[in-house]
């Protein structure tokens, strides 16, 4: 059944007051965060639209303002009638310039469930990512000062505490490693033993955004540059 006039003005109020309560809470978690806390409101109630932005708090977080548009990936979930779209919470994303954020993406619904808008938070994180790579440099211990070992109750606890110090080692989140730092690591990760662990492939390659060819060739040429 067709949607009448007085329908459709209803819902357009409860977006546009929805709209207004995005853009209140957009403030509130900027100004308690800071500058590098970008909050940004998109209204995808109109489909198709490349201009979804009508909020946004520290747009310098990614160089953005009000008027452009969304990722195309957060459209497609967000505009396909098919899709059920899940809030993201808490992953990392890296801006053309290198920044790396911490971001939360969270989609909100109207009639029928229906996407109506956007909810984006983008923590500049990078001082703070170095920051923690320079004081791991300075409490971290030599092999001959440390302690009894930790007893080790899961082989993917240990897996985890290898790909850890496989980027410490590093010093670099891996969305700001290129080809020579990843191969550094997993070098490390080889030596290790860390791909004794079984469908360890499969999981270091997904940590490090690498296929599994790509993996095992880095570790060939760690291999061939070890013996010269």
């Amino acid at each position: 059944m067709k949607e009448g006039d007085s329908g459709l003005r209803r819902r357009r109020l409860i977006e546009s007051a929805q709209l207004n309560e995005l853009k209140q809470i957009a403030k509130g978690i900027a100004a308690t965060f800071g500058s590098n806390c970008e909050v940004v409101v998109h209204d995808v109630s109109a489909k198709g639209t490349d201009h979804t932005i009508v909020a946004i708090e520290n747009g310098h977080v990614t160089g953005r303002r009000v008027g452009d548009g969304a990722s195309q990936v957060v459209l497609e979930q967000a505009l396909n009638a098919d899709a059920q779209p899940v809030d993201q919470m808490c992953y990392l994303t890296k801006t053309p310039d290198g920044k790396v954020l911490k971001s939360t993406t969270m989609f909100m619904r109207g009639k029928h469930g229906k996407v109506t808008a956007i909810l984006g938070i983008n923590f500049d994180v990078s001082g703070l990512v170095m920051a923690e790579a320079a004081l791991h440099g300075l409490t971290a211990v030599a092999d001959s000062e440390r302690g009894e070992p930790q007893k080790i109750v899961n082989v993917n606890d240990l897996l985890d505490d290898l790909i850890s110090q496989s980027v410490a080692l590093v010093g670099k989140p891996v969305a700001l490693m290129n080809k020579e730092d990843k191969m550094k690591a997993i070098g490390f990760l080889s030596q290790s033993g860390a791909f004794l662990v079984t469908k360890s492939g499969d999981k270091i390659a997904k940590f490090f955004g690498i296929s599994k060819y790509t993996l095992y060739s880095y570790i060939d040429k760690q291999e061939e540059k070890q013996n010269g």
